[in-house]
């Protein structure tokens, strides 16, 4: 089987292109740094190019590919995230028209918007807030539409908050930072919903999403939860710490929050006192029941192993 995985040297898709070398299959990436400079075997075909560059000729990448996934991403930039998820998708979809079988896309359940109760299906009203969250579910239809006309089907897979020891989203670290110097707090009533998938399972579904007929022409969430004093409980076992007890009522917090968090360096920000409040869920009875998947890495396996990288770092 002939694999082509853009992102194929970032924190999800690294993963993804050992776990099919594993399987014996031929894979291909697109990546801006050399062969060279990508810490991968030697057998994986490198294609260097920009994603975002309008020059790149993306045909020979995609060219006979059975599975395209389509795991490039950008976090940080909001300046580069149009011409990655937006007129990158576009090409890409040009480009793979009438030569692949099936295209995978990781997306995120951020698509669906904000939400502080119930639970979030599949079949929830997209919303998204946020340059990130515009140009993702923007992705989205590009390759739905895309795979409508141009001979190949397609998934969908929105993951929640991935994390692993690789990640470089550094705030888990800074919460574990936060345990173990004995300054965390709880915000609000107890029963916030914290919803995290460690990137192992992100792999897994990912394969199943590539490989399990009755994928396709579906979206899938994914994702994992548990109330944020079972988290906070494994961070400090993990740590060998005292089970954090101090709490504070929300209102002000978020007050405090909404006046300085936009302060360097301040460590209270609205979009940390919603993580730390929320009561949603996200379903993933889907995935579940149509592609018989089970997560591989329980959350509580995950953040001992988070926990453990962070020692090691320190």
């Amino acid at each position: 089987m002939i694999v082509a995985i853009t992102g194929g040297t970032g924190f999800i898709g690294k993963k993804l292109v050992l776990r099919h070398l594993d399987r014996g299959d031929q894979v291909r990436l697109i990546s801006r740094r050399a062969k060279t400079e990508v810490d991968l075997p030697g057998d994986v075909t490198v294609y260097q190019a920009d994603l975002a560059d309008r020059n790149t000729n993306l045909v020979p990448f995609v060219d006979g590919a059975d599975i395209l996934y389509h795991c490039a991403g950008e976090v940080r930039d909001p300046g580069r995230m149009y011409a990655v998820y937006v007129e990158g998708t576009t090409k890409l979809v040009d480009a793979a028209a009438g030569r692949i079988g099936h295209w995978v896309q990781l997306s995120s359940v951020g698509v669906y918007g904000p939400h502080y109760r119930g639970i979030i299906a599949e079949d929830a009203l997209e919303n998204p807030i946020g340059i990130y969250e515009e140009t993702k579910v923007c992705a989205d239809h590009i390759v739905i539409d895309g795979a409508g006309r141009s001979k190949f089907t397609c998934t969908i897979l929105r993951p929640s908050n991935v994390f692993g020891p690789a990640m470089k989203n550094r705030s888990l670290f800074k919460l574990i930072t936060a345990v173990d110097k004995k300054i965390f707090f709880f915000i609000g009533k107890p029963g916030a919903v914290a919803n995290y998938i460690p990137v192992d399972n992100v792999v897994e579904a990912l394969l199943r999403c590539g490989t399990v007929e009755a994928a396709k022409g579906r979206i899938y969430n994914l994702s994992d939860h548990c109330t944020v004093e079972e988290l906070i409980k494994v961070i400090a076992q993990s740590l060998a710490k005292p089970i954090p007890r101090f709490r504070l009522p929300e209102a002000p917090v978020r007050l405090l929050a909404r006046m300085l968090g936009r302060i360097p360096g301040f460590p209270l920000t609205e979009s940390r006192v919603n993580a730390l409040t929320s009561r949603a869920v996200y379903s993933c009875q889907r995935i579940h029941h149509e592609l018989n998947y089970r997560h591989p890495v329980s959350l509580e396996a995950g953040f001992r192993q988070l926990v453990e990288a962070w020692k090691q770092a320190a």
